[in-house]
């Protein structure tokens, strides 16, 4: 199997690490009630569980490496819990519509960014047969 190349490893880390940084900070200077900071934060690190359990899943799945449906469904039902609830707090967020519009796509990008780097770990990792 080929490895990644560097410059798709760098540019995942990039979007992981720019989602990521881009989203705590806009949390950190925000004028939010600390619940509601927390609540935010809370759904970033759900997310990118989520999402990373999601991809190891599936590509375990895909590999012949056993996976329980039960697993594989709450891994689905979290990815996508997470997604909604972010979408519900921003929908009643009392919040200009370009800082709603920064967390989302922010939060996507760090869920992307996560979904790629566990790829590319996957990908890169020493096997059996090397």
């Amino acid at each position: 199997m080929q490895k990644t190349s560097g410059a798709f490893v760098a540019a995942s880390w990039a979007a992981l690490l720019i989602g990521m940084v881009g989203y705590l900070a806009g949390l950190w200077r925000s004028d939010m009630l600390l619940n509601e900071k927390g609540y935010y934060f809370t759904l970033i690190m759900f997310g990118l569980f989520a999402v990373v359990s999601l991809q190891k899943s599936v590509r375990d799945k895909l590999e012949g490496v056993a996976v329980t449906d039960i697993y594989y469904g709450i891994c689905w039902v979290a990815t996508v819990l997470s997604i909604l609830l972010l979408a519900i707090g921003l929908w009643n967020a009392t919040m200009l519509p370009s800082e709603k519009g920064f967390y989302a796509f922010s939060f996507l990008l760090a869920l992307f960014g996560a979904i790629a780097v566990q790829k590319n770990t996957r990908d890169n990792a020493p096997t059996n047969n090397n």
